[in-house]
């Protein structure tokens, strides 16, 4: 059974390497990036999926700011282990 909780910094490891495997190596290159350059990820929301002791899931949501628009939240990186697709 999968697990969804809150990150750990234990997980931070495997979180990048599922982020590399679902992006590949320029993921940092990304225009997203840019607007997470130096930032925390929103309080409480940043999740891991858990199955067994292992990581096979993460998402983070950011807070931006939108100009007149106000303030939101920013979705991802998001990714899952690719074992753990389609179940």
């Amino acid at each position: 059974m999968i697990q969804i909780r809150d990150e750990i910094a234990a997980d931070l490891p495997a979180r990048e390497a599922l982020l590399d495997a679902a992006f590949g190596d320029t993921r940092s290159e990304k225009t997203s990036e840019r607007l997470r350059e130096g930032r925390r990820a929103a309080r409480g929301l940043s999740l891991s999926a858990d199955h067994a002791g292992e990581v096979v899931g993460t998402v983070r949501l950011w807070n931006v700011s939108a100009g007149t628009a106000g303030d939101g939240l920013l979705l991802g990186p998001l990714a899952v282990d690719a074992g753990q697709r389609n179940l």
